[in-house]
Order: structure tokens, then sequence, then C-alpha cells
């Protein structure tokens, strides 16, 4: 499930990746939607966004390039977004919107359990997946309640802090376990998730492997960087085999 920043390094990119990495072998591409305050990205991600701001590309640039690539590609499409930017559309315009342009879900980082029924209503109206994020450290009923918001898959954090890459090996295999006894939903892990070899880890147990900041990056040099989004997804996907 590779992770793309929306309108970085421009529009036109975005449009040409997304049958890239559907050909690539990508299931599921998460478009992250331009915010000025990033909630959980790291470094790289960040740098993409600021970008792609200072370029001056808006939410309804990013919403009309996926609805215009959307009747060529066979892949789900869900928008990574900032509660923020949900509450300052108008949550309703915002799932509507998201929906008339192709998308099939939203994953909210920050999302306000308080405030969240609304926004799983509204989803739920508009066609559209909820997918809330479940860090390490969260157990009881806050746990319980994350879990039972969400619609389409759970995103499952594989460490504690902020996107990035890493060496490491994700150890999720105890974590998936117990989630698999509290929903019959996907299992969805990211952060770190960076090589062949992590998706290959990370998806003996889980059911699909987010990676975000390793292909930012690589959309970031100089080059034809879709077909190097490409070639780099298509080596994740062999890692699945």
């Amino acid at each position: 499930m590779p992770f793309i920043t929306g309108g970085h390094p421009t529009l036109a990119t975005t449009a040409a990746v997304l049958p890239a990495l559907q050909s690539a072998g990508a299931s599921i591409v998460e478009v992250g939607i331009p915010f000025s305050d990033p909630i959980a990205d790291g470094p790289v991600i960040a740098a993409a966004m600021h970008e792609v701001l200072e370029s001056g590309v808006t939410l309804d640039d990013v919403f009309a390039t996926v609805a215009r690539v959307r009747p060529t590609v066979d892949l789900g499409i869900v928008a990574m977004v900032s509660h923020s930017i949900v509450h300052r559309t108008g949550a309703e315009a915002f799932t509507a919107s998201a929906a008339a342009a192709g998308f099939d879900g939203l994953i909210v980082p920050d999302l306000d359990l308080d405030t969240a029924d609304g926004l799983r209503a509204l989803t739920d109206a508009a066609g559209l997946t909820l997918s809330p994020l479940v860090a390490p450290t969260t157990e009881g009923p806050r746990l319980e309640r994350i879990v039972g918001l969400a619609t389409g898959f759970v995103y499952v954090l594989a460490r504690a802090g902020i996107t990035g890459e890493s060496t490491d090996l994700p150890d999720v295999a105890g974590r998936v376990e117990a989630l698999r006894a509290m929903t019959d939903l996907p299992l969805a892990v990211g952060f770190g998730i960076s090589t062949a070899e992590h998706v290959r880890h990370v998806t003996r147990s889980a059911d699909a492997a987010i990676v975000g900041s390793a292909l930012v990056r690589r959309m970031s040099g100089p080059g034809d960087v879709v077909a190097e989004a490409g070639a780099f997804i298509g080596d994740l996907a062999r890692g699945l085999a």
C-alpha cells in the first residue's frame, strides 16, 4: 500500500504515478492531502507537503487530479488527511467531495474520538471507509473504541513517533494477533516499512504493508520519478512472493 503526497512534485506526477503504481503491484494507494502542520509525518513527507503548498496546490486541485485519473485505474485510493482540513472544509462537504473525486476512504491520523461518530456517519453515507490509526501503546477501552470506528481496514503503527525509513524489522506479529481477536477487518501496518524484506516480514502476519517515506524520497529527486516509483514498488511487491 504505497503512500504518495498529492501534488508532489507536481499534479501531473500524481496523475501519472497512480497507474504506474497499480502496474507495479499496488493494491491501494494512499494520497496524502498536503497540510502545513503534518501530524505524524517525518522530515521527508513533511518537506514534500511544504513544497506542494509553496507551489500553490490546493485541496480542490488534488481532488480534481484524482477524479481525472480514477476512470483509468482499478485500485483503492484513500486520502490521508488531517482532521483539521476536514473540519475547516466542513465534514459533510469534504466527504461528499472526496467520494465524488473517486476516493474510496479516509485515513485520519488525528481523529478526535469525542466527535468521531459524526465523521463515521458521514463517511458511511458517502460510501467511504474510515481508518483511524492504532498506536503501539494504545490499549483498553481506547483501543476498542478506535478499532470499533474503523471500516475498510485498521491502520496499525509499527512503531510510535513519526513516519520515516528504518533498517529494523518491524516487530508487529504479536500486535496483529491481538487485533485479529478484536476485528474481522484487514490490518495494514505502516511507519518505518522501507524494504522488500520489511514487506515480506510484515505480511506474514498483517494483510498489507504501507510504504511512505521511502517512496516519497525517491519521488523527490531528479530524473523520471514516475518510472523510479514504479520500479521501487515493483521491487517491494516482489517481496510478497
